[in-house]
């Protein structure tokens, strides 16, 4: 029997009204990612990326066509539904690390966790902070902490819930060079050891080119595209 696709959209549509105008953001997109494949979407700014991210990741919904997970219809689930969805099988790494400042780095990480109830959310927490080099900055609240260090904090707090499939948004968008290039290492060496399914939206291509796939998002219309 064939397995399921990760994920799957087919004829997705996005529009929205601005002051009596319809935009078209989306228009008849279909995309397959595989178990374990990581794909990169780059894009022009505003030509749609993130908005398709948060379509695959169930924080919004199209005005037409479907998102399954796994074989199952995800789109068409109610709010409650795709809530529970991403806690069992999504992680997120945000341009903007989306960290709670009046949380330490280990309750930023513990928090999906405890929301799961998990048993062993604070062990799995410290794991993983210790993974990313940050053992030592548990206790520490993210305005303590570098951008370099709050977007680990990130990745640690995504990978903790050992998800089947992490969305990363222009994860080095507010990182400097250097500094975005060890993300990009951790991210990827981390995605490896965990075989987690990756959905990157980039406009660095040279980030982009480290997927399997390469992916254009160009007049609502996905194209893939060789790496280059």
């Amino acid at each position: 029997m064939q397995q399921s696709p990760m994920i799957q959209a087919q004829d997705l549509h996005y529009e929205i009204t601005n002051h009596d105008n319809e935009i078209r953001i989306l228009s008849g997109l279909n995309l397959s990612v595989s178990d374990g494949d990581q794909i990169a979407i780059i894009g022009s700014s505003g030509s749609g990326k993130s908005t398709l991210l948060s379509m695959l990741a169930g924080l919004d919904v199209p005005t037409s066509g479907s998102v399954q997970i796994r074989g199952g219809l995800f789109s068409s689930l109610n709010e409650d539904g795709r809530a529970a969805v991403r806690a069992k099988d999504m992680g997120f790494v945000f341009q903007s690390f989306q960290l709670l400042p009046a949380l330490t780095a280990l309750e930023n990480v513990m928090l999906p966790l405890q929301l799961k109830s998990h048993p062993k959310a604070e062990a799995l927490s410290l794991e993983a902070l210790d993974k990313v080099g940050l053992s030592h900055r548990v206790q520490h609240y993210p305005k303590q902490l570098s951008g370099g260090e709050q977007q680990r904090v990130a990745i640690a707090r995504a990978f903790a819930t050992q998800p089947s499939i992490l969305f990363a948004d222009e994860p080095t968008g507010n990182l400097d060079s250097a500094t975005g290039q060890m993300i990009i290492e951790l991210l990827f060496n981390m995605n490896k050891e965990a075989g987690t399914t990756l959905v990157l939206v980039t406009h660095d291509i040279k980030l982009a080119n480290r997927c399997k796939r390469l992916f254009k998002l160009e007049h609502g219309v996905l194209l893939e595209m060789a790496q280059v």
